[in-house]
């Protein structure tokens, strides 16, 4: 059970439901492409094994980054968590949203991930990189502003 689920007010339910995109782990993946590469083309099995103990240790971070991150719309608040030990959260009334920002990259609209900024009514504004598909993010605000 997750922050989200922990910290449901009364007669509250999860809408939506939103992750990091895949893209956070794209270092890792090609350390692994190349110590695969080393290893089979003549560089040697050390090598090779070498560098895939180096593309595990750089995959930890994005894997404990994407692992202790939540971001949830429920049918009364926004709900955004981040970050393992040092955690930083957002929790947002609907009615105290004034507005969500998207903003993607040419590399982001293809690939389907951005950043989102939510615009809370006295000021507030917090941002988020890397949200898979913030564009619904945004819609499903939105359309739980309306409803």
């Amino acid at each position: 059970m997750g922050y989200v689920d922990k910290n449901l007010l009364p007669n509250e339910e999860i809408s939506y439901r939103a992750h990091l995109h895949w893209i956070i782990y794209t270092l890792p993946i090609i350390v692994f492409v190349i110590a695969i590469l080393v290893a089979v083309s003549g560089g040697g099995w050390i090598a090779g094994i070498a560098l895939g103990v180096i593309g595990f240790v750089l995959l930890l971070p994005p894997w404990i980054k994407a692992s202790s991150s939540e971001f949830a719309i429920t049918n009364k608040r926004v709900l955004i968590k981040v970050g393992l030990i040092r955690r930083h959260s957002l929790e947002l009334l609907l009615q105290k949203v004034e507005g969500i920002g998207v903003d993607q990259g040419i590399l982001g609209r293809m690939l389907g991930y951005g950043t989102i900024t939510v615009s809370g009514v006295g000021g507030t504004k917090e941002t988020f990189r890397m949200i898979s598909n913030p564009l619904e993010f945004r819609r499903q605000v939105q359309a739980s502003l309306t409803s």
